[in-house]
């Protein structure tokens, strides 16, 4: 597949080439654009007008050429996962689970959903009953809403409820104080409570005048009832009333006759209710939520309901309504709605042991499922040195949510987000990416700059698990864009026999003037730094370039005997070559400087010392060689010549890093004095020695 972008932030033009259903390695240094690539490409495969947000800064105010960003693909891409830092933020490391939909990605693949659908099946014509019948779920709803009128307490019945609030003086509304009979047309009106508010807030004003608040009347004679009005009654209290009657009438079909005339009766209390009749009302509720529990289990029966349950026969029969249990509520219209549904329980106990098997065989699954998941990650936890374990447990009787736990720590971590480190949390979100790729299949995987922030043992870890593990990215169609070179080296060079169904595809990104392009990277192009001097000093033509990786050659096997000095003694252009003698600098003599010369004719035949001097002397001969230069590694070696003493000290140190060898290419701290060995690996070579001795 063969990719070109155009006018993405700063890249003008951009012509990369993917291999479908393999690891395409871009390796490039920082700022060559590979985000931008990703990027666009992610855009592009949601919806193309989103480019725009990618519009070069130099376009943004003035562009009246009208040019836009675009891409290009020779292949169709409709579906992109991209692992960066937004990916982290987003969906790893939730409160409650350690990735977003972690029950979708681990869990809910086609064996599942297959095995829940032939478990719903079989459960169906419950689930039709329900469908079918609106009043059920009525029922449960006003079931439900009357419950929770008593209030909540562990006794049943509580003061502070709806029932307690509305009838624990008696019913108001029903039974008008004495006196007050000239307010019933509003008392008994709809809006009672908006104008029992109505005249408490008035009553707030009734001592400012004589006339009345209301009317302007005068009050003088009817002012004592009018203040009876905010003392008799509660807007509130008025409310709970009407929604316990309202409740009460809507479920009174349901009630036994004999159940209804008691409850009608509590209900028109003048003076409140008893202790005797809140007993009474307490069984009713009982009996209520006995009917509403079977109702709310059997309209929610499914896998997860029968999962626990050591025999399905067993929990469908206690799923059965039996009229003999809720005696207040044995009416005609109560068998109405519950004959039907014992009806379709017997229909169902006629497949239990087909049911039974079904559920069996999805715990099974389940179970070899949750355990190969835990196996893979917790291996790759152990072996890349974290202390952590995952699990994947049952949440809430509906679904599985991956969990995190640290080996000193019982239960669960749930802000794996502030306890993990940035290395361990790009770790366990770049598995958990995988897992989601795997599950979601996109066309096309994206890792933006995944691993350059690990040590060698993670990073090595890490790329074993995405493409060399049981569950893995290895056929998948990935571009892995990176800065980092070690990877490559890894897949390409050290380990390629591993890598190799299929192989990957490695190159390099080469950003010139906003142009992108890639060079193919092959196992042996991946060299040594000594034979990197070897192959540049037999092949490039200048021979001033020649000298300079010649010298370099000896510097990088800690060779500064006088080929060293001689040719250090030239590149600084000295008229006399010069060598260290302990802390002294002396000239080289004549004898010294002809063998010498000799020796490194051996390799570059056609060196002259004075010959060379002359020529990196003369300003114009020195330029020619700097424009005839075939690479920009070379340019900056002539720069150095020419200019060893840049004014910024981050420039003169890069520019001396290419020219000398000072970097961690050839320095290395003595691991026998300083331990950089990670302790996890000692601690499993401890466990091999104590059970193999």
């Amino acid at each position: 597949m063969e990719i070109t972008l155009n006018n993405c932030n700063s890249i003008i033009e951009a012509n990369l080439s993917i291999e479908i259903d393999h690891l395409n390695i871009k390796y490039g240094i920082n700022g060559t654009g590979k985000s931008t690539i990703s990027r666009a490409i992610e855009l592009n495969s949601i919806d193309q007008s989103n480019l725009k947000e990618l519009t070069p800064f130099k376009y943004i105010e003035n562009n009246p050429d009208n040019i836009i960003p675009s891409i290009t693909l020779t292949e169709n891409i409709d579906t992109v996962l991209v692992f960066n830092e937004e990916y982290i933020d987003n969906f790893v490391f939730k409160e409650d689970e350690l990735i977003k939909d972690s029950f979708e990605i681990f869990i809910n693949n086609n064996e599942y959903k297959e095995k829940i659908k032939e478990i719903e099946n079989i459960v169906s014509v419950i689930k039709s009953e329900f469908n079918n019948n609106e009043s059920l779920n009525e029922i449960i709803q006003d079931l439900t809403e009357l419950s929770g009128c008593f209030g909540r307490s562990k006794t049943g019945y509580s003061a502070a409820g709806s029932i307690g609030k509305g009838l624990g003086k008696g019913n108001k509304i029903k039974n008008i104080p004495e006196g007050l009979e000239l307010y019933k047309d509003y008392l008994h009106s709809s809006k009672n409570t908006k104008w029992i508010k109505w005249q408490v807030d008035g009553n707030n004003f009734i001592e400012i005048s004589e006339k009345c608040p209301y009317c302007t009347s005068p009050t003088s004679e009817n002012k004592e009832v009018i203040q009876r009005v905010n003392t008799e009654y509660n807007a509130k209290s008025i409310e709970h009333l009407i929604k316990v009657l309202g409740v009460v009438e809507r479920l009174s079909k349901y009630f036994h006759e004999g159940t209804k005339e008691n409850i009608y009766r509590i209900t028109k209390n003048k003076t409140g209710i008893s202790k005797e009749e809140i007993n009474y009302l307490k069984q009713v509720k009982e009996q209520i939520d006995t009917l509403n529990e079977k109702l709310i289990n059997l309209k929610g029966i499914t896998f997860f309901t029968l999962e626990k349950v050591d025999k399905v026969i067993d929990e469908i029969k206690s799923l059965k309504i039996k009229m003999s249990v809720i005696p207040f509520l044995n009416s005609r219209e109560t068998q109405k709605i519950i004959n039907p549904l014992n009806t379709c329980l017997n229909s169902v106990l006629i497949q239990a042991g087909k049911l039974q098997g079904e559920v069996n065989k999805q715990k099974n699954n389940i179970r070899k499922t949750i355990e190969r998941y835990k196996t893979e990650i917790n291996n790759f936890l152990k072996f890349a040195g974290y202390k952590y374990i995952v699990n994947i447990e049952e949440d809430g009787g509906k679904e599985y949510k991956m969990k995190l736990q640290h080996h000193d720590l019982s239960s669960v971590v749930k802000s794996g987000g502030q306890h993990l480190s940035y290395g361990e949390k790009n770790a366990f979100s770049l598995v958990l990416f995988m897992y989601e790729c795997l599950s979601k299949n996109p066309d096309l995987i994206i890792l933006d700059d995944p691993i350059s922030s690990f040590d060698k043992n993670k990073k090595f870890a890490i790329i074993e698990m995405l493409f060399r593990g049981k569950s893995s990215l290895r056929e998948k169609t990935v571009l892995m864009l990176t800065h980092d070179l070690e990877p490559i080296i890894d897949i390409v060079k050290i380990l390629p026999h591993t890598f190799n169904v299929p192989m990957p595809k490695a190159s390099f990104l080469r950003s010139r003037n906003g142009i992108v392009e890639e060079i193919p990277i092959n196992k042996s192009d991946i060299l040594t730094f000594s034979q990197v001097c070897i192959e540049n000093i037999e092949n490039i033509e200048e021979e001033i370039i020649k000298l300079i990786y010649l010298r370099r050659y000896y510097e990088t096997i800690n060779d500064k005997g006088n080929e060293y000095q001689l040719l250090s003694s030239l590149l600084h252009k000295k008229p006399t070559p010069t060598k260290r003698n302990g802390e002294e600098e002396i000239n080289m003599e004549r004898e010294d400087i002809s063998s010498t010369t000799q020796l490194i004719k051996e390799r570059i035949q056609e060196f002259d010392y004075n010959r060379i001097l002359t020529r990196l002397v003369d300003s114009a001969k020195i330029l020619e060689v700097y424009n005839n230069c075939r690479s920009d590694y070379e340019k900056l070696q002539i720069f150095r010549i020419v200019n060893d003493r840049h004014e910024n000290d981050v420039i003169r140190k890069y520019i001396n890093e290419v020219f000398h060898i000072e970097s961690e290419l050839v320095c290395q701290l003595n691991p026998c004095k300083y331990e950089i060995i990670p302790e996890f690996i000692i601690n499993e070579c401890d466990k091999y020695f104590s059970t193999n001795d």
